[in-house]
């Protein structure tokens, strides 16, 4: 995925990070441009609507889930491994991150977040059934790891597999 400039950068991280931690009634305009430490003149500059800041951050989503699924393609250990593997994450990963955010909007009513969302579920998805050649099965070892993805991001998962790892 080609870099943003680093202002825009700024601005959805901020978006981003309030979505994640306030809500999605927090992530005003004006707070978004608090957070990031730029004018509000400075954020409509590079997204002229809450809309367009919607936009920009399915974007950024869209550009890391496409990324990550050719990272599965292409891992050594397959798809299945990378899909698992990756599921526990740090907090602050940038594709976990954005995912959240994207989700907050869509838990909201947001359909072009649901839509882009649901895409890149199907695309990884995919990745796994052209490994073991079996959609149920797929859908199975997806879920496994939005279990694994989602203990992660709120902390519990990551130290237990660690931790179990250590003494195996």
């Amino acid at each position: 995925m080609p870099s943003l400039p680093p202002t825009r950068e700024k601005l959805l991280d901020a978006f981003s990070e309030l979505l994640v931690t306030a809500g999605v009634r927090a992530a005003t305009l004006d707070a978004v441009a608090a957070a990031a430490g730029v004018s509000k003149g400075g954020l409509l500059y590079h997204f002229g609507t809450k809309d367009a800041l919607v936009d920009g951050l399915l974007e950024r989503f869209r550009g890391l889930a496409a990324d990550d699924v050719h990272g599965m393609r292409t891992a050594p250990g397959g798809a299945v491994d990378y899909y698992l593997r990756t599921s526990v994450v740090p907090r602050d990963d940038p594709l976990s991150r954005t995912g959240i955010a994207v989700l907050h909007l869509a838990q909201v009513g947001d359909a072009r977040a649901a839509e882009v969302f649901t895409a890149a579920t199907e695309d990884w998805r995919a990745a796994i059934e052209e490994q073991v050649g079996d959609r149920v099965l797929s859908r199975v070892v997806q879920l496994v790891g939005d279990g694994l993805w989602a203990g992660s991001s709120i902390g519990d998962v990551a130290d237990e597999l660690h931790d179990a790892g250590e003494h195996a």
